[in-house]
């Protein structure tokens, strides 16, 4: 129990930084950003998207505009802010710093790690 608690905390700790990350290669539709995460493997339902995406938005850090659609209702796509461009600069920073920290902390043991699809 501890051990997917510890993995839930972990990615709800990084889920919003990949979003940023994901909406700043360019305007996307919500599903497109479900389907990117579920490629990096951070799995995640429209329930948890919907309300980080409101809430990005109200802080200022995306934007979002109607699209007709071909196939249906008009689509909603977000890009980034430029309050968003520059959170995620600072963000990027601290992954790094966080990716250093962590990548120091574990080196020289001996970790077998088991990658799932």
């Amino acid at each position: 129990m501890i051990v997917e608690n510890t993995q839930t905390q972990m990615r709800k700790g990084i889920l919003e930084y990949c979003i940023l990350s994901i909406i700043s290669r360019g305007e996307i539709y919500a599903s497109d950003i479900i389907s990117e995460l579920k490629k990096a493997r951070m799995l995640v339902v429209e329930g948890t998207l919907y309300p980080l995406l409101t809430r990005l938005k109200n802080n200022g850090l995306l934007s979002y505009q109607w699209i007709e659609s071909t196939s249906g209702p008009p689509r909603k796509y977000y890009v980034l802010s430029q309050a968003g461009k520059e959170v995620l600069t600072h963000l990027d920073n601290t992954w790094a710093e966080l990716a250093y920290a962590v990548n120091t902390s574990i080196e020289g043991r001996d970790i077998n790690i088991t990658r799932t699809k």
